[in-house]
């Protein structure tokens, strides 16, 4: 998910000021601005893996928020998101382990929140053991979301392919209306 920019404190202070900064003083969260860009490539590089595998077996049209090139000046990151899953067949929310989980709570909970009735057996919230989350815990009880936890990428592609091959069932055997 996610198809805005993501928080870069290039925009903000410069490279002078970033350098002062003494990161070891700062708490745990804004830390982790300064530290992992790393694994923010490799999560994305992840999911790119994920959508590739997708794209090849079983032939799905699996995309990522941020492939579609909306500036948030324009349309706000939370009606993207919006927009986006009320045109999708199955939306899956994959939330690797970064240490943190900016943003992971309000943007799914803006769509749920606005979805889960129309749209709630076409979601799936799929994150890696490791990650804890009041939003997680509290969307099962709330919005009666699926949710789903996986320890490695095959696990992941494994899970994904499983929901929408179970989408696509249902809705050949008429127990969901076709989409669109």
């Amino acid at each position: 998910m996610g198809p805005y920019k993501s928080f870069n404190l290039n925009y903000v202070l410069s490279e002078e000021e970033r350098r002062e900064i003494a990161v070891d003083d700062l708490p745990g969260p804004l830390r982790n601005l300064f530290r992992n860009k790393d694994d923010v490539n490799e999560a994305q590089a992840l999911l790119r893996r994920i959508q590739g595998e997708l794209r090849t077996d079983p032939g799905m049209n699996a995309f990522l928020a941020l492939d579609v090139d909306v500036d948030t000046d324009d349309v706000d990151a939370v009606t993207q998101s919006i927009e986006y899953t009320r045109c999708s067949n199955a939306t899956a929310f994959v939330v690797p382990f970064l240490g943190h989980n900016f943003g992971v709570g309000e943007e799914a909970g803006s769509i749920l929140e606005n979805l889960a009735k129309t749209h709630g057996d076409r979601l799936v919230f799929v994150h890696e053991d490791d990650v804890t989350s009041a939003m997680i815990r509290s969307a099962k009880v709330r919005w009666d979301l699926r949710i789903e936890t996986y320890e490695t990428e095959r696990e992941l592609v494994d899970t994904l392919r499983r929901f929408a091959g179970e989408i696509m069932q249902r809705e050949r055997r008429g127990n969901l209306d076709r989409f669109g």
